[in-house]
């Protein structure tokens, strides 16, 4: 990929027949990385979609940026439809969960996007900043991580909004989170610097509405019910304002035991992607 200092590496995960006539794009958040997605994708590679998801620009095992300026969305915006076309594709279905959510939506909401269904997983047309002060702390956070299994016991805490997981999950949850580093010690998969840019959009919520306004393609909304990012008055409001609303094109469910964001790593959560993706 070529960013605003020179080419880098952007690596991704392909699950499914490569001819596909559907493609599928995950898009994870903001400190994870594609194989988030792993579980979702091979529902959905047994119904016969390509299921493609990257790690962003300085997370898992895409290259790092020169500087935590340059992670944002001109940079995530330019990655993704240079690697759409790549795939070759006219048009691709998004999932997107958090800062995939909010990279899906300034897509969706370009002219002649090339997404044909969006799926947002607890994100929305408005951000609250009390989360994002949460998301904020916990990327600043540098735990003494002796192991993988104190890894996975920390990780169990701290994501503990995704809900109910098999310990299967955790365990490839933390072990595709953490690397060793160049002392061998254990350290988070992505660069600090993400948080850079990030920690410059806590002192007030994020108004997406003037996306959200123009999105035309169906959409699903997934919400945990105790999320503190995307609020349920902000969800009923997205189902009644902007073209797709008024079109009758958005659709939304809400997870029980789950704050920000549902793991779509359950069955019940998958079941309902793939239903709203997929139509016999």
């Amino acid at each position: 990929m070529l960013g605003p200092e020179g080419f880098y590496r952007l690596a991704y995960a392909d699950w499914g027949p490569v001819a596909a006539a559907q493609v599928v794009l995950c898009v994870h958040g903001v400190s994870r990385n594609g194989h988030d997605f792993a579980f979702l994708a091979a529902a959905l590679a047994a119904k016969g979609l390509r299921v493609v998801a990257p790690d962003l620009p300085g997370r898992g095992r895409s290259d790092w940026l020169p500087s935590g300026a340059q992670y944002d969305s001109p940079v995530y915006l330019t990655a993704m439809a240079a690697l759409i076309a790549r795939l070759g594709v006219p048009q691709v279905d998004w999932v997107g969960t958090s800062l995939g959510g909010y990279i899906g939506m300034q897509m969706a909401a370009m002219p002649h996007t090339p997404i044909r269904r969006l799926v947002l997983n607890d994100f929305g047309a408005r951000v609250a900043h009390a989360a994002l002060r949460r998301i904020a702390a916990y990327l600043r956070e540098e735990p003494k991580l002796r192991d993988l299994a104190a890894a996975e016991a920390y990780l169990r805490e701290v994501l503990s909004p995704f809900g109910a997981l098999t310990d299967a999950q955790w365990r490839h949850i933390a072990r595709h989170s953490l690397v060793k580093g160049d002392k061998g010690a254990l350290r988070w998969h992505y660069d600090p610097a993400i948080a850079d840019n990030f920690s410059l959009l806590i002192a007030f919520d994020v108004v997406l509405w003037h996306l959200w306004d123009e999105i035309t393609c169906p959409v699903l909304i997934m919400r945990g019910e105790h999320s503190d990012l995307l609020a349920r008055r902000t969800l009923n409001e997205m189902l009644r304002r902007g073209h797709a609303a008024a079109a009758g094109k958005v659709a939304a469910a809400e997870w029980p035991g789950c704050g920000h964001a549902p793991s779509l790593m359950a069955e019940d959560q998958i079941a309902v992607v793939r239903d709203f993706l997929v139509r016999e």
